[in-house]
């Protein structure tokens, strides 16, 4: 089986889930801290280190899930588009 996908690009992907909720984030007026709280999280830490992708944290599904839902979007806003 050959993969079609490299770490480089599963890191890339990452990064661009991480800028467009920080984008998303930023145009609704919010801070990572608020953001933390709606999602259900009492400290900035998973928000701050998955919008930049610091030691490879990121957003999982669910918290995209809670993202979409407390900003009205689709799942589709925060996936990039070279899918």
């Amino acid at each position: 089986m050959d993969n079609k996908f490299s770490k480089k690009e599963i890191d890339e992907f990452y990064i661009n889930i991480g800028k467009r909720v920080k984008e998303l984030r930023e145009k609704n007026n919010m801070t990572q801290l608020e953001l933390s709280y709606a999602m259900g999280y009492k400290s900035v830490s998973l928000v701050s280190a998955a919008e930049l992708y610091t030691n490879k944290k990121h957003f999982n599904l669910e918290h995209l899930y809670k993202i979409t839902k407390i900003f009205n979007t689709s799942f589709f806003e925060l996936v990039p588009e070279n899918l």
